[in-house]
């Protein structure tokens, strides 16, 4: 028996890793609002995406930061002053946050009508 080799994720599917660094659950909302809205401190961050954590916030600000797609500017004033906006990296995912905002205002209803469909079908035991 042949030993059973597996393909880089990287092969496998080469949008995993893109789909890893940028679909992450709360990086699309804060790249999108600082696309969107331009620099923002923390807190308007925070205001824009209610649902989200400080905590998560803060991990998820640091992990754009650290791929790049952010840039933070520390102002040393009294009291110190952090912003946070986009960067040239990020930039480049506009056309794809766009293709997806088309993809979503020309198919989601399309989606759930076939999730109604679906759930009528499993409904009646089909």
């Amino acid at each position: 028996m042949k030993p059973s080799r597996q393909a880089p994720p990287e092969t496998a599917c080469p949008i995993g890793p893109v789909v890893d660094i940028v679909f992450s659950r709360w990086t699309t909302p804060i790249l999108w609002a600082l696309h969107e809205f331009g620099r923002q401190r923390f807190v308007e961050l925070q205001r824009r995406i209610a649902t989200i954590t400080p905590k998560v916030l803060t991990q998820r600000l640091r992990q754009l930061e650290r791929d790049g797609l952010i840039t933070r500017t520390y102002h040393p004033e009294v009291p110190p002053r952090v912003e946070y906006e986009i960067s040239e990296l990020g930039l480049t995912l506009a056309p794809l946050f766009a293709a997806l905002a088309d993809w979503g205002s020309g198919h989601l209803g399309s989606v759930e009508q076939a999730r109604a469909a679906y759930d009528g079908h499993q409904a009646i035991g089909a």
